[in-house]
């Protein structure tokens, strides 16, 4: 197999027609890799994605090909995927004001140009949720930054644009839902989408993960400061202690106390989703 792309967090290698995506125990933030694993990690993102594609499979289609036809050293961990033409825009649906899109609202009092209320505080519930699609950029070399639905409309076309907005919002909504039955809030998401050889709009990479959501526990939620993060904020929250690092590579040791908390968090948020036990 050829090593197409090694990622902040996975390694794409191409067989044949597929690609395997093989998630590792790698943690990156502010789009630095940190040097510190977490256990599991990659394993736990893979099966929640997996999961969480077969509910959602009905809102629209996958790129999975197969999770158990990949090579016993990755089992778990890897998943073997349709090629997607990857649509070059990070698509975000937010329904809680946090993160990038708080600091959005609080200079323009809108995030992707999406006008929102006057007096909205961190952690607000928006009055319903929104699209704020951001650029992708490769990795190191930038951040990614809000765009308008005018400018990805310029970049994709109206037609792809409807398309991209309309599976983000129902991705989070049903994810939404089904969160919610289990007690876990979803304050945002991004998902990836790409093109098919027949055409067709797939869902690709991970989906509804710590990695690229927002969790917090409902019955914590309070409006006004941080949230009891499900997901790697955690690790953000515990990077801005430190006073000797610019959030530039190389990334600082996580402690071992900071690493096992992180854990928790992606099995606890992991078990609480699918109701299974994380062995």
């Amino acid at each position: 197999m050829e090593l197409l792309h090694s990622g902040k967090v996975r390694d794409v290698y191409a067989d044949g027609e597929d690609i395997l995506l093989v998630a590792s125990d790698r943690v990156s933030i502010y789009d630095v890799v940190l040097p510190t694993a977490i256990p599991d990690k990659g394993k736990i993102l893979t099966q929640l994605s997996l999961w969480w594609f077969e509910q959602l499979a009905d809102v629209v289609p996958n790129h999975v090909v197969s999770s158990t036809d990949v090579p016993a050293e990755w089992a778990g961990r890897a998943v073997r995927c349709e090629r997607l033409d990857m649509v070059m825009v990070e698509c975000i649906a937010r329904g809680y004001l946090a993160g990038s899109g708080l600091k959005e609202y609080e200079r323009d009092g809108a995030v992707s140009g999406v006008g929102l209320p006057a007096g909205l505080i961190e952690g607000s519930q928006l009055p319903e949720p929104i699209y704020t699609p951001t650029t992708k950029v490769p990795p190191g070399q930038g951040h990614d930054e809000f765009m308008t639905y005018a400018e990805v409309e310029a970049e994709v076309g109206a037609d792809v644009a409807a398309e991209l907005k309309r599976i983000t919002l129902e991705v989070y909504r049903r994810g939404q839902q089904v969160a919610a039955s289990k007690g876990i809030i979803i304050a945002d998401t991004k998902i990836e989408l790409g093109f098919a050889k027949d055409g067709t709009l797939k869902l690709g990479d991970e989906l509804l993960t710590p990695d690229s959501s927002r969790f917090w526990s409902a019955d914590e939620w309070k409006p006004g400061g941080t949230q009891r993060y499900l997901d790697k904020q955690f690790l953000r929250d515990w990077s801005t202690s430190l006073t000797d690092w610019d959030r530039t590579a190389p990334g600082p040791e996580i402690p071992d106390e900071v690493v096992e908390a992180t854990r928790n968090r992606y099995v606890e948020v992991y078990e609480r989703l699918t109701g299974a036990n994380w062995a």
